[in-house]
């Protein structure tokens, strides 16, 4: 009993490390939340850092929460529905990993498991071991980053994932994989949509799209400029993070959007130098 009552005092936070991730913009994006709002709508997932800061906020929030990666929601429906298979599985990885740490990231990076518990834990498995924390598929959507540089990383973490599984079994959440424009069919007036989706690049060796084999290309860009217009005028609240780039302004500024430039760091950054100093935008309806 005193377990689980500890496991509810672990404010839940992201599992995986995702390119893009807003943990560390958490504060900046909680002072930019609107007052009020009917249902949270998240169509670009990620790691959920945001729903996971709202959710310990107001834990009775009705929430909508989506993403095109097929692997990803199949991992958070599977943390939701078969914890303890799952931190079982991730407790398998991390002892054959101690046994030959290399010989086994790469065993694991090219096997194909078909069971929902199994393909989860991989995925974490790998995020957890592999170079920068970082989710890359190729254009086949095969994983392909390689082994990471870490002496104890924590692969199981199951005082958090037990924290996640309790939160998303409320019947106020909904998780679905699917294409963001369809969140137009759910929002209505006075719910709140937050867009964070692959950023534009800004220079020609910034272009990191590859979250899943499709490319996010600067037509969906457009479509997701339109889809924010839609919303406006329903009468929903909505917020958008994106690169500091020219095209993302122009198709934002002449629509009387609030813009603010906000300092960000880039994580995964294979170069630590070139990590701080960025910016990037936060744009509202609101």
């Amino acid at each position: 009993m005193k377990q689980q009552i500890n496991q509810l005092l672990v404010t839940p936070k992201p599992f995986v490390k995702w390119a893009g991730g807003k943990r560390q913009l958490i504060p900046v994006l909680s002072r930019n939340l609107p007052k009020q709002m009917g249902t949270y709508y998240e169509p670009f997932l990620g790691g959920g850092a945001l729903l996971f800061h709202i959710l310990s906020e107001r834990n009775q929030q009705s929430c909508g929460i989506s993403d095109l990666n097929s692997d990803l929601i199949l991992t958070y429906t599977t943390i939701r529905d078969k914890i303890d298979d799952l931190i079982n599985s991730l407790k398998n990885h991390e002892k054959q990993y101690k046994k030959d740490s290399k010989s086994y990231y790469y065993s694991i990076r090219e096997s194909s498991p078909r069971s929902a518990v199994e393909k989860t834990s991989r995925l974490i498995f790998l995020n957890r071991t592999c170079f920068n924390g970082l989710y890359r598929v190729n254009s086949k959507g095969k994983f392909n980053v390689p082994l990471g540089r870490y002496t104890n990383p924590n692969i199981v973490n199951e005082e958090n994932l037990r924290s996640v599984s309790q939160i998303l079994q409320s019947s106020k959440i909904s998780i679905q994989c699917r294409d963001f424009e369809s969140v137009l069919k759910d929002a209505k007036k006075g719910d709140f949509v937050y867009f964070d989706p692959p950023y534009q690049p800004v220079s020609n060796t910034a272009n990191f799209t590859s979250y899943t084999h499709k490319s996010f290309t600067i037509d969906d860009l457009e479509r997701l400029a339109n889809l924010c217009l839609n919303l406006d005028s329903k009468g929903c609240k909505v917020m958008l993070s994106n690169s500091n780039s020219n095209e993302v302004e122009k198709m934002f500024k002449e629509r009387r959007w609030n813009i603010k430039k906000i300092q960000a760091n880039r994580a995964i950054n294979s170069d630590s130098k070139k990590r701080t100093g960025h910016y990037e935008l936060l744009i509202k309806n609101y």
